[in-house]
């Protein structure tokens, strides 16, 4: 969609957030696209084959409850917002994008905003691409030369094959959330009794394609998943030996092709 009003303070973006919240829709990921036309930075630097992707961690209208589950679970860094971002690296980082999706973990850059940023005050998962090296004489300037200098976001500073594959990326990402499964709902660890194994469980998700699920785990520190266990069509699956004092743990659908969800990251309950 292309919204009004962004400079002005959000107002498009506001208002499609704040419907969306009103009526219910069920929202699987928003991504704004801006400043995404060149590869080429005010620094001198080319790079045509990344882009960022920008994703907030905790929410800023975290209440104090959910403050407190955060910090006992060390779940700062598993938002919706970073989960949707790490699924988008991890559909479109393809030869047929020919980009690297480099995530950045911020809500935007410093004093910086998006039209992103009305869905995440709603609770929705929403992350803001930009163009990996920004030219600042060629945003939010009046068109002019000054010093020899040209200023102005004109079309001669549009790196046309970047922005190409800037939409490959965009397209690879909806198409992955298109085809794959609802993130799983209702994903908790048990945490009632001392334990070395991990107890997860999770709402039944409704596609009649579906395959079954896949839990995801990492050390702490580290940003990406970097193990599966696929489970089966189930509802509750026991991790044994693997503790969730030292592991992130996650969990995803899959069906009949392989398609697979974003990650949906547990809470905790007794």
């Amino acid at each position: 969609m292309a919204v009004a009003g962004e400079e002005q303070g959000l107002f498009g973006s506001t208002h499609y957030a704040e419907l969306a919240r009103q009526q219910g829709w069920n929202i699987a990921g928003m991504i704004t696209n801006d400043i995404v036309g060149s590869s080429l930075g005010q620094n001198g630097f080319r790079d045509p084959n990344t882009v960022r992707l920008f994703a907030e961690g905790p929410p800023a209208n975290e209440t104090p409850e959910e403050a407190v589950v955060r910090r006992t679970t060390g779940s700062e860094n598993d938002s919706p917002a970073r989960q949707l971002a790490r699924y988008a690296k991890s559909v479109a980082e393809t030869t047929a994008t020919d980009m690297r999706v480099r995530i950045i973990y911020r809500r935007d850059r410093y004093l910086r905003g998006g039209d992103h940023i009305p869905f995440l005050e709603r609770r929705f998962p929403a992350a803001r691409f930009t163009e990996v090296n920004e030219d600042y004489r060629h945003q939010h300037q009046d068109v002019r030369v000054e010093d020899g200098v040209q200023f102005g976001d004109l079309t001669d500073f549009v790196d046309f094959d970047y922005t190409t594959r800037v939409a490959r990326v965009n397209g690879a990402t909806l198409a992955g959330l298109a085809s794959a499964p609802a993130a799983p709902s209702g994903v908790v660890v048990h945490t009632g009794q001392l334990s070395v194994d991990t107890a997860l469980e999770w709402d039944a998700n409704v596609e009649p394609d579906l395959a079954g699920y896949e839990i995801v785990y990492r050390e702490t520190v580290q940003p990406y998943w970097t193990h599966t266990i696929k489970v089966g069509n189930v509802t509750s699956h026991t991790v044994k030996g693997i503790t969730k004092d030292n592991f992130l743990f996650g969990v995803r659908a899959i069906d009949s092709d392989g398609n697979r969800s974003p990650v949906t990251f547990p809470q905790p309950v007794e």
